[in-house]
């Protein structure tokens, strides 16, 4: 014999859904971290557009490098300094769009020879500076040092390569 209930109005039906599909754990994380990847693949192609450097140097020798720039800025040259660079590895040393075709660099090893040959003579301390013009290094207590002229061809960003032997 066959019982059956009978539905009250009172009682809601019942409605019976197909079993759930699980994931796998892996296969969700996987999927996770794919769109975690992805988000931030955008946020650093977009921030990296503001943020882009505009004149780079890359140290392609085995040594440690020690770099300073020059430019002219508001008419008169300046001189910046000073950047370390490990064994291949690039810093970004002026980080706004180039407005000069010449950027002049002066490099050394980490015994203070220069790794360049140079020709246009710039001013440089022993220690971080920053200097306004290139006239009578000595007389206003500066070094005087051949500069490197990189020519950079009016473009506004620029990456140049130290190879350990001048260019």
């Amino acid at each position: 014999m066959e019982l059956r209930r009978s539905r009250t109005p009172s009682q809601p039906e019942i409605a019976h859904a197909e079993p759930a599909v699980l994931v796998p754990a892996r296969f969700a994380f996987a999927v996770r971290r794919a769109i975690v990847a992805l988000a931030s693949a955008f946020l650093v192609l977009f921030a990296s557009e503001r943020a882009q450097a505009e004149f780079t140097v890359c140290n392609q020798t085995l040594d440690v490098v020690n770099l300073s720039v020059g430019q002219e800025i508001g008419g008169a040259f300046q001189t910046d300094g000073w950047w370390t660079i490990g064994a291949n590895q690039c810093v970004n040393v002026i980080r706004e769009e180039l407005a000069n075709r010449y950027i002049y660099i002066y490099a050394t090893d980490v015994f203070g020879n220069a790794i360049l040959n140079g020709s246009t003579e710039m001013c440089v301390e022993r220690r971080r500076f920053s200097i306004r013009g290139i006239e009578e290094c000595w007389q206003r207590g500066h070094i005087a040092e051949r500069f490197y002229e990189v020519d950079t061809l009016q473009q506004i960003r620029w990456t140049f390569f130290l190879t350990g032997r001048s260019p």
